[in-house]
């Protein structure tokens, strides 16, 4: 039988009696200093575990977003009525989207940029408006016309005043005029109907002509601004048409048909909303639009107050916040127009067009811890220019946006 002893004897490590052991001064300094190391060592091994390192790199654009960009947007025009506001998108490919407004919201504004009423609801106007084939006959004249001296004792003369503001140079008006004083006729020999007038003065700030406001005697006065308050009407042009909507204005029971609709409050509009791009150079538009009503481009001001502008998803403050703590330099042009103002103060005279140009690079932040990665934000950052043109058309704002093939890994 092997004994305990015998084991023993094989043993490789045997172990010195402690009383033949003696400890040094040079060796309590070697503990010491090994004990410090130690602890050091272990010490930037944790820090280094804690701690985030960061490293860039450029890749082509492997979105995982599809291939279609989100703009958000919320931009004030001090000038710019929200009856023919349009937002309008097109690319290189030949897309082309006229006045969107599934996204859109619009708010009447005042010079000072604050809200005034609800909402904005468009009504829209007919691609096609019917137009009499009258010629025009001089010797018809049923409407009175009204001037900035005498406006305010007509509208209190008269329960309901139905006004054509109009421009003579205006192929809308020009057509207009001959079924107006027609249909002017044929209700001023009603007296007990309302009165029509032909109006060409622009203390009501028109932008579109002939723009046809109506304005109802003890409500035509908005105590808050001073301003005319009114109602549009968007129907045909021809003189029976004219006639039976003047009718029903003053008809007791108010009909379905009838193609009224309130007027926003004069002065500037509020634009906010989302649109989605293709993600190829493209140009974003704001301008006055309208297939029924001509513009003087002369008074269009397109100057504007840019409150938010971004691309891509929203991104929460509290996550940018969070992701800025960890990447300071990160989300400085997120969103680099907001807060900016572009007015036009008339330097350059009329016909300015105000254009921006943005060119678009995709951000992604990726954690990675050992072998596993996950995206912590895609972030959509750009770099812009203004200016300031005349143009021989109807004046603009527009944002060219080019995005970039490649985005930055971080």
């Amino acid at each position: 039988m092997i004994t305990l002893s015998k084991i023993k004897s094989v043993d490789f490590y045997r172990k010195i009696p402690r009383d033949l052991t003696e400890a040094s001064v040079l060796g309590a300094w070697l503990s010491i200093v090994a004990a410090v190391s130690m602890i050091f060592l272990f010490g930037m091994e944790l820090n280094n575990y804690f701690t985030v390192s960061t490293s860039t790199s450029i890749i082509v654009d492997n979105s995982s977003d599809g291939d279609f960009l989100r703009i958000d947007f919320n931009i004030s025009f001090p000038a710019l009525s929200c009856e023919f506001a349009s937002v309008d998108v097109s690319d290189v490919l030949g897309t082309n989207r006229l006045n969107i407004t599934k996204t859109i919201r619009k708010f009447s504004i005042d010079p000072d940029l604050r809200r005034m009423g609800s909402e904005y609801n468009s009504q829209p106007v007919p691609n096609f408006i019917q137009h009499g084939e009258e010629v025009e006959d001089e010797s018809i004249v049923g409407s009175e016309t009204l001037t900035g001296d005498n406006f305010d004792r007509f509208s209190h003369e008269h329960p309901i005043l139905v006004v054509n503001f109009y421009a003579p140079w205006c192929y809308w008006s020009i057509r207009l005029r001959p079924s107006w004083e027609k249909a002017a006729k044929i209700i001023r020999d009603r007296s007990e109907y309302t009165s029509f007038s032909p109006h060409g003065i622009n203390i009501h700030h028109i932008q579109g002509y002939p723009s046809i406001r109506i304005f109802r005697k003890g409500s035509d006065l908005r105590e808050d601004h001073g301003l005319h308050s009114h109602e549009y009407y968007y129907g045909d042009r021809d003189t029976d048409a004219l006639v039976k909507a003047m009718e029903e204005l003053v008809s007791p029971v108010p009909l379905k048909n009838q193609k009224l609709a309130l007027a926003p409050l004069t002065g500037g509009c509020r634009i906010e909303g989302y649109v989605r791009v293709k993600k190829i150079p493209g140009n974003l538009v704001i301008s006055a639009r309208s297939g029924a009503h001509s513009f003087d481009s002369s008074l269009m001001n397109m100057s504007h107050v840019i409150t938010h502008l971004s691309f891509g998803k929203t991104i929460s403050p509290q996550v940018l916040s969070d992701v800025k703590r960890l990447i300071p330099y990160l989300g400085r042009s997120h969103d680099k127009l907001n807060g900016r103002s572009f007015i036009n103060h008339r330097d350059l005279n009329a016909n300015v067009t105000i254009e921006h140009y943005l060119q678009v690079v995709k951000t992604e932040v990726v954690t990675r811890i050992y072998s596993r990665e996950s995206s912590l934000l895609e972030d959509y950052e750009y770099t812009a220019h203004s200016s300031l043109s005349q143009s021989v058309d109807i004046p603009v704002a527009k944002f060219h946006f080019e995005l970039s093939p490649m985005q930055v890994i971080l």
